[in-house]
């Protein structure tokens, strides 16, 4: 670290001790024992600006506390059918670790449909995730590969990617706009396979609009990835679909369910609503869970973020169009033959 960033983080550090007692509490839950490696994060995210960093951190330590983030894992939800629908239609999961220990989650962002429950579910299960992932994921790979770890890799999956993927832009773009604003840094690596045209064409579109940092975070691999991803991970932790050629992100992989990361019944879906359904009775001895999605305030969306989800609105406009005239133009073939 050079004496810049050095210097950086003592400023920050002695801004922190300012803080409320309440704060200081939500923020001991936030960077589990490595409050110098946390405060890095925040510095990074804002370019090493000390100033905009201590604002970022007291905003997400103020949206945590008004929330009731430190809570968020003793909220099942329930009953289970519902969190499987969440499951089925919100395909994220633990694949694995790569050779580096860092955790490898899956995203099948072409087959995600969001529609089997309110958005509200959605945003709730994924905040769980990201502290599931804080809380007993890293500190676990940390322990195992004995060095610490705080960052994972994240391997998007295109397949089934359709211009009806714009109904959800919007969800989206608040995920990943909360993913920004609280949990920055965490990803080192976004590798993305399955890329249909659909996406290359938006990817053109979209690439300017990325921070550099982001930009050289992002490879976009040839067909599933797989020969490039075993140069960072063994076979064992590949998501299903980069398991082969032309696999794809099919909700039900070759050996079923407990191989596909995506399903709850998958290890990592299981050991992960089994710990917060343990926490809640921890939480609430004696008294019923109650039903219900946890309501989390949106954050307003980053104007960069909204350039990048307008963007891409459009390309997808334009690819609709196209799409539009090939159609009236088959439509002639066939009524004129």
């Amino acid at each position: 670290m050079s004496n810049v960033h050095e210097e950086a983080i003592k400023k920050f550090l002695s801004l922190m001790e300012n803080v409320n007692e309440r704060m200081k509490g939500t923020f001991q839950n936030m960077h589990h024992g490595y409050p110098t490696e946390t405060l890095g994060r925040f510095l990074k995210a804002r370019d090493w600006d000390v100033q905009k960093a201590y604002k970022m951190l007291i905003d997400c330590l103020e949206w945590r506390i008004q929330n009731e983030i430190d809570n968020i894992l003793s909220k099942p939800i329930i009953p289970a059918d519902l969190y499987r629908a969440v499951r089925d239609s919100q395909l994220i999961g633990l694949s694995g670790y790569s050779k580096e220990g860092l955790p490898v989650i899956a995203i099948g962002v072409g087959l995600s449909t969001y529609d089997k429950a309110s958005v509200n579910y959605y945003v709730q299960s994924h905040i769980q995730m990201n502290e599931y992932r804080d809380h007993v994921v890293l500190p676990a790979a940390t322990e195992k590969y004995g060095r610490h770890i705080s960052t994972c890799l994240k391997v998007l999956d295109m397949t089934g990617l359709k211009l009806s993927a714009l109904n959800q832009i919007k969800l989206l773009t608040t995920i990943s706009t909360i993913d920004d604003l609280n949990y920055p840094e965490k990803t080192e690596t976004y590798y993305i396979v399955n890329a249909p045209y659909i996406f290359s064409a938006c990817w053109k579109a979209v690439k300017p609009l990325l921070q550099e940092r982001t930009k050289r975070k992002i490879q976009v691999l040839q067909g599933c990835g797989r020969d490039e991803l075993l140069k960072v991970m063994d076979y064992s932790s590949l998501p299903h679909f980069c398991r082969k050629e032309g696999s794809g992100s099919s909700r039900n992989s070759s050996n079923g369910s407990v191989d596909n990361c995506f399903s709850l019944d998958h290890t990592y879906h299981q050991q992960l609503y089994d710990y917060i359904k343990q926490q809640s009775t921890l939480v609430e001895t004696g008294r019923p869970i109650k039903q219900g999605s946890v309501h989390v305030d949106f954050p307003e969306v980053d104007p960069e973020d909204a350039k990048i989800a307008e963007t891409i609105e459009s390309e997808f406009q334009k690819l609709a169009d196209q799409n539009g005239i090939c159609n009236s133009l088959n439509d002639l073939k066939v009524n004129g033959d």
